[in-house]
């Protein structure tokens, strides 16, 4: 006991030292305001709670982009909406799906997105399964009877059961056994739909042609009561996502000749044309105000659920950066920039035509800082294939709290990264761009595009401290005397394709979104 006691003391002594030593006020002030002041919750609770999500070409995203630029004003810095493209206009309205026979139960579900809007009494009609045929001439014959009828096209899933929990308490057996129908069923569903000669995104479209009243999926993200919600394909006839719960029993009942019905009310307005815009916000350097330390986030969002930790997370952390820098170090060496970039999710949209627009800006980047995979704290730091990344990124580093930094795992140089976020489409450009990447909390199960990605799932203690790493950092890219190498490292041999491998190039967006 007196063993653990003596060598607690020094531990605590120690970590203490790590703070102390920084004797930089400015440092000092950013850990304080962002431990004692943080708005992280009510910035969260406003944009997840009030806004909702920002799903691409929807009011939403356009009433965001205000409520941000507003939100900067009121702390003294310069913001502004800059317009890169257009999308398809659409606005969500209510998804209500009942089980009307055999029996009466109200399902849960929603429309996908931009999916056309029923008529607004709704559509009533039996189900029926895409059946297993030999080939697309039987399908081709088949196809008229889905006239009337919502199809079902997507597998029953033989559990509702994540892996974690079999394993928890499944036997052996009963695991394997569980997994290997799971494969089975699911080749073989891939199989069903292959011979109908068409694709999962192509099909639903052949069904509309044929007359059905509408499409009806389910897209489980292998956890409890969670599915993933992406976008509808039709262009006349509603398409709904139904809970992996729910779909089953309509599946199993079809199945066995109890044919259900549904009614299905799914409401939503096409806007036509709608502009999009990147939020861009900026403290002007003073020294070298050509030269850019950037914050970056991805602002849109899937809209199943209200884009919480995908990317409400790294967008309210990266706002309060702004907040905490603009209040302490309100007069930058470099100027400091802050992007929330529109479309990422649909092929880093917004963030692709900055790097087109602004190549000024691009090539004077002393660095850019992305965060965007979740609630967690900061667990890894790559150096993106640049040379020398590690100079920096390092000492810098090296400021943050040693209580902070001990969970980051860094790789260096490291490879380009040529997708994923918006860091990439700078990193295509030869700037030295950074993800700042983070413990998953079951993000890729349970909150990445789904329908469970709300204001609950966030940590906000490791938002905290992702706050703090970001802000040091960022003061510390601002005043470092030297201008960051771009140099690149020589790639290593892909383990695919047996060739080196090739720095990722910049790559145009696309800026008329669903509407060519």
């Amino acid at each position: 006991m007196k063993l653990k006691n003596y060598l607690f003391i020094p531990l605590f002594i120690v970590q203490g030292l790590a703070i102390a030593q920084t004797k930089d006020a400015i440092i000092e002030n950013i850990i304080k305001e962002a431990t004692e002041n943080s708005q992280l919750p009510q910035l969260a609770h406003e944009l997840t709670d009030l806004i909702g999500p920002r799903l691409v070409g929807t009011p939403q995203m356009k009433q965001a982009n205000d409520w941000a630029v507003a939100k900067y004003t009121s702390w003294g810095i310069s913001a502004r909406n800059e317009k890169w493209g257009e999308w398809k206009g659409w606005d969500r309205g209510i998804t209500h799906i009942d089980m009307i026979s055999p029996r009466v139960r109200s399902l849960e579900g929603t429309q996908l997105a931009w999916s056309p809007s029923t008529p607004a009494k709704g559509v009533t009609a039996d189900i029926i399964i895409i059946p297993d045929l030999a080939d697309s001439n039987a399908f081709k014959a088949w196809l008229p009877t889905v006239k009337g009828k919502f199809v079902m096209v997507s597998m029953m899933q033989p559990t509702g059961r994540p892996d974690d929990n079999w394993e928890q308490y499944g036997t052996k057996e009963s695991v394997e056994k569980m997994k290997k129908e799971r494969a089975e069923m699911t080749t073989a569903w891939a199989q069903r739909i292959r011979k109908t000669g068409f694709t999962s995104r192509t099909l639903p479209l052949a069904l509309e042609k044929a007359g059905a009243a509408g499409i009806i999926s389910s897209y489980w993200s292998a956890g409890f009561g969670v599915n993933k919600i992406f976008s509808a394909s039709t262009k006349k006839i509603a398409t709904v996502d139904i809970a992996l719960e729910d779909y089953g029993m309509l599946y199993r009942l079809a199945e066995s000749g109890n044919t259900p019905k549904l009614k299905i009310v799914a409401i939503s307005k096409d806007l036509g044309v709608v502009p999009n815009f990147n939020t861009i916000g900026e403290i002007k350097g003073t020294e070298k105000p050509e030269e850019y330390v950037m914050l970056s986030a991805h602002f849109d969002s899937w809209d199943g659920a209200t884009g919480a930790t995908d990317n409400g997370t790294g967008t309210v952390t990266m706002m309060e950066v702004m907040r905490i820098l603009k209040k302490f170090y309100p007069n930058p060496k470099r100027t400091i920039l802050v992007g929330h970039w529109g479309s990422e999710e649909q092929g880093l949209n917004g963030s692709r035509a900055f790097v087109e627009d602004h190549p000024e800006i691009v090539k004077n980047i002393q660095v850019l800082f992305n965060q965007d995979n979740g609630t967690g704290r900061v667990v890894d730091l790559s150096g993106q294939g640049f040379l020398n990344a590690y100079d920096y990124l390092g000492r810098w580093l090296n400021k943050v709290p040693y209580e902070i930094r001990k969970e980051v795992k860094t790789n260096f140089p490291g490879n380009p990264g040529g997708g994923g976020s918006d860091y990439a489409s700078f990193v295509a450009a030869g700037a030295p761009a950074f993800s700042l990447s983070s413990i998953s909390w079951a993000y890729g199960n349970y909150t990445w595009h789904t329908n469970r990605d709300t204001y609950d799932k966030i940590v906000f203690d490791d938002l905290r401290s992702n706050t703090i790493m970001a802000a040091i950092m960022t003061y510390m890219a601002s005043e470092d005397p030297e201008t960051t190498s771009k140099v690149k490292s020589v790639l290593p041999v892909s383990p695919r394709t047996g060739e080196p491998m090739t720095w990722p190039t910049p790559r145009s967006p696309n800026r008329r979104g669903g509407l060519d």
